[in-house]
């Protein structure tokens, strides 16, 4: 493939694709096509009926996609004017019609960001989209009803100027995938569920598969949920729908939330400049910023509890000989440690308030940066009509949920979302005793298993290999040794689960010799 900018340089640019071309494959036949540079992927929404009317609903940018996968979407885009946003709406219409196209229909379009007049077809989609929704908000139009009216036979009840735009909408999508992985599809069960304020005038809209209990598996397309946000322009669609976002709690399974947040605050989505790889560029700079200490001071609070006076032998803010002594809980979450002590000087069976100091480990264990904030913890009680704990912190209300799943809790709030493990001892840590274990990254299946028990294998062959959402995981030997192998092919594995271990020849008991 060959890009050529300048007309003169195109007869020696056919010559050497032929060539190259003739040697490859046998075969010297080219295509030429036009080069859209900086692309951005922009698509229209149409309404055919079956009696020759078409209308369109203006257009949704649709560019911030990862691997062609759509995650933020918005109407209408920023980069075209009036008289292209006209043009290009026609030209969808023309295509529908041109097929006698009926029912609700996308119709995509290239658009290069330096030359936004001109646009190139892509494909239609006939039928419609997951991002429908940003184009019901800002033109008011039930596009769910309307297909089902074209459906049984009906004339749409629209004409071209009934359809205006108002505001801008924005959607980001939320996937059972972790962004600090590769974006390895996850899984597991929704323990405790937030959802955002979605009440009439808040200009949330929430589409939602997700419920508390619910299990997430890999044997469907990732997608939990759609969050949407309107405003009355783009700057407040985008602080709509980021407070959307952090006050959506997922516990029990991980999400791109944060991601999709950290997306939403870079300089070209804030300016709208905007191309189809800027998602892929961004990734790059992408990592899970280390737990607020707001986070970690509410697992120290959710530990020690509320006061319960009828059961003074379990709480751990009881009457005690002596001055108060903080209560101390060892955090760990990505290789990084915190201590967090927490002084408690009044409890009772609603709320817990002291002063609270975090202590982050630094190189080699030394002590090294220090917070310290008066905190007040008003855990949610059943029944009392709030789904979120309040922490209170030097006098700032907060909305935070946390649930402790087997040994770890998962904590989520305005600042992010996290798994914090207690910190096991040191020694243990130390010993390293499932340096040979061979867990699984993600819900999936068992497609191949390169080994049997008792095989010996070397660091770095594969053993096992698992689909998961149409894509194989071969996952290889930590360490040389014996492995055994606790899995078959079509098993379905759980994220995190074991499928193999492999014990070092080192440890090993020696055979004895024979006598």
């Amino acid at each position: 493939m060959h890009r050529v900018a300048d007309p003169a340089e195109l007869p020696a640019a056919l010559q050497r694709a032929r060539r190259e071309a003739g040697a490859a494959f046998g075969d010297d036949a080219l295509f030429l096509e036009h080069f859209v540079d900086t692309p951005r992927h922009i698509e229209v929404q149409v309404l055919a009926d079956t009696h020759g009317n078409v209308v369109h609903l203006g257009e949704r940018e649709c560019s911030l996609q990862r691997r062609h996968q759509k995650v933020i979407e918005e109407a209408p885009s920023a980069l075209l004017d009036a008289e292209t946003r006209a043009r290009i709406g026609e030209a969808a219409c023309d295509a529908a019609r041109s097929v006698g196209y009926t029912g609700a229909g996308t119709v995509e379009f290239i658009v290069s960001a330096h030359k936004p007049d001109e646009f190139f077809f892509m494909e239609m989609n006939t039928r419609l989209q997951v991002e429908h929704p940003v184009t019901e908000l800002v033109t008011g139009i039930d596009l769910v009803e309307q297909q089902i009216r074209v459906a049984r036979g009906e004339v749409l009840g629209l004409v071209q100027d009934d359809i205006t735009l108002t505001g801008h909408a924005i959607e980001a999508r939320v996937y059972a995938e972790d962004p600090a992985r590769g974006f390895l599809p996850t899984g597991g069960t929704i323990e405790h569920l937030v959802p955002p304020d979605s009440s009439p005038g808040s200009g949330v809209r929430v589409d939602s598969a997700m419920l508390e209990g619910l299990r997430v598996g890999s044997d469907y397309d990732p997608m939990l949920a759609k969050i949407i946000a309107h405003g009355s322009d783009r700057e407040e669609a985008l602080e709509r729908l980021d407070q959307a976002l952090a006050h959506t709690r997922v516990l029990g399974v991980v999400t791109n939330i944060d991601f999709c947040r950290f997306v939403l605050r870079q300089q070209a989505v804030v300016d709208a400049e905007l191309d189809t790889e800027l998602l892929d560029r961004l990734v790059v700079d992408y990592a899970v910023p280390q737990p607020a200490p707001e986070a970690q001071v509410l697992v120290g609070l959710a530990r020690i509890g509320t006061r319960d006076r009828g059961d003074v032998w379990s709480s751990a803010v009881g009457w005690r000989v002596g001055a108060p002594t903080p209560v101390s809980t060892r955090l760990v979450s990505g290789g990084h440690h915190s201590t967090v002590s927490i002084r408690v000087e009044h409890a009772d069976a609603q709320s817990i308030s002291g002063s609270a100091t975090v202590v982050v480990e630094g190189v080699d264990g030394a002590e090294g940066e220090s917070w310290t904030a008066d905190v007040v913890y008003l855990p949610a009680q059943p029944g009392g009509g709030r789904d979120s704990d309040r922490l209170i912190v030097d006098g700032v209300s907060q909305s935070w949920s946390s649930t402790l799943i087997g040994e770890s809790w998962w904590v989520s709030g305005p600042s992010g979302s996290w798994v914090l493990d207690l910190a096991r001892p040191i020694l243990d840590e130390a010993a390293d005793e499932r340096a040979g274990e061979i867990a699984s990254p993600m819900p999936g299946t068992v497609v191949a298993v390169g080994a049997a028990s008792g095989d010996e294998v070397t660091s770095g062959s594969p053993v096992v290999v698992v689909e998961a959402m149409k894509m194989e995981h071969t996952l290889t030997a930590p360490v040389d040794g014996t492995v055994d192998i606790t899995v078959a092919v079509g098993d379905k594995v759980d994220a995190g689960q074991v499928l193999a271990v492999v014990t070092p020849a080192e440890s090993r008991e020696p055979v004895p010799a024979p006598s």
